[in-house]
């Protein structure tokens, strides 16, 4: 439970700095670029205490699918961006290995 919440949290980290990383227009506003640093690096050290637990493929896969996931949403909600059927159907096989990596895999969390 514990590494699940740690890594919950690696990931909402990551997804922030992403959004920041948006926001940020190329590293040229300050307080952007602050959370895309801060972000990332509370990210990473995250997921790095996760990987004492989890597999590393595992935790990857989990980390960058859920990230992306939730990217494309803030992105669509954010900077109306489009979802079109490649996109929606990409996403749902994100969803769907993420699903099967929790559901099936003996190492999916720790």
């Amino acid at each position: 439970m514990k590494t699940a919440l740690i890594f919950f949290f690696a990931v909402l980290s990551e997804v922030i700095a992403t959004t920041a990383l948006k926001f940020s227009e190329g590293f040229t506003k300050f307080i952007p670029s602050l959370i895309v640093f801060a972000g990332y690096s509370l990210s990473f050290y995250l997921l790095s205490l996760c990987l004492k637990v989890m597999p590393i493929g595992t935790a990857y896969a989990l980390w960058s699918g859920i990230g992306i996931v939730l990217t494309v949403i803030i992105g669509i909600l954010f900077w109306r961006e489009s979802m079109d059927w490649a996109r929606g159907i990409g996403i749902f096989l994100i969803m769907l290995g993420i699903l099967i990596i929790n559901v099936f895999s003996k190492s999916a969390a720790g």
